[in-house]
């Protein structure tokens, strides 16, 4: 069965997101079980890495929404389907879900879709818009969240003979594993980013939050946040790195940035556009953040994080209260509330550090057991088998 399995996964850029990765991961798995693995995107930073002895890439303009663009598309992937012999045909994103779900019904394969977020909408034509992603076969939720979403707002557009089912994304562990990073890296990450050694990570720690920077993200609640813990806590010394690129968003960061300027933060914040090595981000870090005020479908930060036996504090709301066990692994606070951030702060400067350890931990066995990327992708794997038997 597997020899005769051709996967082809469709998104629209191959970056660093969740997404993005487990599409990465995935691919690479499919060849070590001697299924043919293809992808078709537009390009992303994360193609440098793929193998091209165990992957086949595809460019084509699939991150495009204009239409014509989109029905260009679905006349190539039909070509590429026949020619390749592909069986199943897996969309991450919406656009190049639909120049997907239109070739997959010209060819007769099977149609495989990620649901990665919960795609906001506020009219009937973006919702039907969205709705492509509950047109497969097989529709796959990153998180129990996302399954009650479908269930909630797509439930019309699902029929009995659709499966719907949740497999959580999964990282690679072996890659965010803090024992594989050395010293001599983090003090050269450390001199890069111009972070202060003279005091102990016992005496300043550090705070990391990474993610794009947009507004649902959180960060000026998050800055609010920090406002308001350095007033009532003057003696506890903090450095926060707000790590992630504005992509196009200008305004929003010059914000964010005078934000920090009017509560006099400047001294405190830095901001980093990227980081290719995100293990050793969170290496250096003592507290790490995920602050949106929008639910995350999944937060990949969050568990991230806890791989890397850090303490994560993340927003109680979507998937974070899937992946962080609350007081064990982490903290969760009250979405958009910058004085519970503030006192869950409070609260993780007071522990001890045997306690920082212990949740360190125990954060990582949660991630083992739950979310690692050999669980992820061998989950999909065998549903790919069973779709096509």
């Amino acid at each position: 069965m597997s020899s005769k399995l051709k996967v082809l996964q469709v998104i629209p850029k191959l970056g660093y997101g969740g997404a993005e990765t487990g599409c990465y991961d995935l691919a690479h798995y499919l060849h070590e079980q001697n299924a043919k693995s293809y992808i078709v995107t537009s390009g992303g930073s994360l193609i440098k890495y793929i193998d091209k002895k165990k992957v086949k890439l595809i460019r084509l303009p699939v991150q495009s929404k204009n239409p014509i663009l989109i029905f260009l598309n679905t006349i190539i992937l039909t070509v590429i389907i026949l020619f390749c012999g592909i069986n199943i045909v897996h969309a991450r994103s919406r656009a190049p879900a639909w120049s997907c779900f239109i070739a997959t019904k010209i060819t007769r394969r099977k149609f495989v879709t990620t649901f990665h977020g919960t795609y906001n909408f506020n009219s009937s034509i973006k919702k039907f818009y969205n709705s492509v992603m509950v047109k497969s076969d097989l529709i796959i939720a990153g998180s129990n969240f996302i399954f009650s979403h479908i269930n909630e707002n797509y439930s019309n557009h699902l029929n009995k003979n659709q499966k719907l089912l949740t497999i959580f994304r999964g990282i690679n562990l072996e890659y965010f594993d803090s024992t594989k990073i050395k010293n001599e890296a983090e003090s050269k990450l450390m001199n890069e980013w111009k972070i202060d050694k003279t005091l102990s990570f016992y005496q300043k720690k550090i705070i990391l939050f990474p993610g794009r920077l947009t507004s649902w993200k959180g960060h000026e609640m998050f800055i609010e946040s920090l406002n308001i813990f350095k007033q009532k806590n003057p003696d506890k010394l903090f450095y926060v790195i707000i790590l992630g690129s504005d992509q196009g968003r200008k305004i929003y960061k010059k914000k964010i940035q005078r934000l920090v300027e009017q509560h006099r933060l400047v001294q405190d914040i830095l901001f980093i556009d990227n980081c290719e090595n995100m293990p050793l981000a969170y290496k250096i870090s003592d507290i790490v953040t995920n602050c949106s005020i929008e639910p995350e479908a999944f937060g990949r930060v969050a568990v991230e994080a806890q791989a890397m036996k850090k303490v994560i504090v993340a927003s109680d709301i979507g998937g974070s209260r899937e992946t962080i066990i609350n007081n064990k692994t982490g903290f969760l606070f009250k979405a958009g509330d910058a004085v519970a951030l503030s006192d869950i702060l409070s609260h993780i400067f007071e522990l001890n550090e045997t306690t920082l350890k212990s949740m360190g931990n125990e954060g990582r066995k949660n991630v083992i057991n739950k979310f690692n990327v050999e669980k992820m992708c061998f989950s999909t794997y065998s549903e790919y088998k069973k779709l096509i038997a």
